[in-house]
């Protein structure tokens, strides 16, 4: 396996903690409940794609590349993180976006985004975001310069490798703490956390499964996503994948009527983190995810004897741009 071999530069704070939520327990009882905290990676207010940009970052440079050219709203984690490795690394940056609002606010991520001093390009719809980015990247080449194209959230073959890793990371902390957990539940979307999570945890023969929580899209959608995404990722790493596409779970019932519009279960779900643990989730990805994860327990999936791992990928910025839609769960 090429694991070492590949390019990669540092930007997270790692490993990240992985803790137990007792008071948690004490709430709903069940199993005994981790929270491995990819909220605290560090590079600029942290979240899960700095691993990611460890590898896409890295694969960029050894590219020689000048620019980084990627896409996201204004309220997106995987642009602010974006943008904080390419200050870093000197790296040009380019941000290509549809917000319905063309003046967004300039709080939450966007904010951060603006103290980074983002440039960013609009184009109407996300359709149009993908030629829009080849398009920069053509003209820049003219130019003379090196682009290198990051896809929405870096959900591609590279990125995924730093959830490879992760679990690698995870599996030396459960030995430490003698522990030996049925699943590890995490939000889906662009599945490349989920294609890396799931490579990286049958790679190194971690026995706990594999569950994303569809925060988008259905969960066959996402897991015919994430699959088309870890049989490359194999072949980067020089293996034949470990797993099958029935191996990728990804369930339903979570999203509620759309992308980024807070159900009632994962307001309920944030305050309860929040009030037991003081530990934030946000109403887009996590908080419907830890619902989804709660909804497992309620239906008695897991025995009192059993323990779970919940990832938090972070995202708690954007709670700043949503105070309106926060109101069920502030009080």
């Amino acid at each position: 396996m090429r694991l070492n071999a590949l390019p990669r530069v540092r930007l997270g704070t790692l490993p990240t903690p992985l803790q137990e939520l007792p008071n948690l327990r004490r709430e709903i009882g069940g199993p005994r409940i981790f929270i491995k905290r990819d909220d605290l990676t560090g590079l600029a207010l942290g979240g899960n794609k700095t691993r990611m940009l460890e590898y896409l970052v890295g694969d960029a440079l050894a590219s020689g590349a000048t620019h980084l050219i990627t896409e996201g709203g204004p309220q997106s984690n995987h642009v602010r993180q974006t943008l904080a490795a390419a200050r870093i690394h000197g790296l040009a940056t380019i941000i290509v976006q549809n917000p319905v609002d063309p003046a967004p606010d300039v709080q939450g991520n966007f904010l951060l985004d603006r103290l980074l001093d983002i440039e960013y390009v609009q184009v109407d719809i996300e359709a149009e975001r993908g030629a829009k980015m080849r398009e920069i990247a053509s003209k820049l080449r003219v130019e003379g310069a090196r682009p290198y194209i990051i896809p929405g959230g870096g959900s591609n073959d590279v990125g995924a490798v730093g959830y490879v890793a992760a679990m690698l990371e995870l599996q030396h902390q459960l030995w430490d703490q003698d522990l030996n957990p049925s699943t590890l539940y995490l939000a889906s979307g662009g599945g490349g956390t989920q294609a890396g999570a799931a490579l990286g945890a049958a790679l190194f023969h971690c026995d706990f499964e594999v569950i994303g929580i569809a925060i988008e899209d259905d969960g066959k959608t996402i897991s015919d996503r994430a699959w088309a995404i870890v049989e490359p990722a194999a072949v980067r790493l020089g293996i034949r994948p470990p797993l099958t596409r029935d191996d990728l779970i990804c369930r339903d019932g979570h999203v509620g009527p759309a992308y980024a519009v807070p159900t009632e279960e994962c307001l309920v779900a944030l305050k309860l983190l929040a009030r037991t643990e003081a530990i934030f989730l946000e109403p887009i990805y996590t908080a419907k995810a830890f619902a989804g994860m709660l909804a497992a327990i309620d239906r008695g999936e897991h025995r009192d004897d059993d323990a779970v791992i919940f990832l938090h990928t972070g995202g708690s910025p954007v709670n700043f741009a949503l105070v309106d839609q926060l109101g069920g769960a502030i009080g």
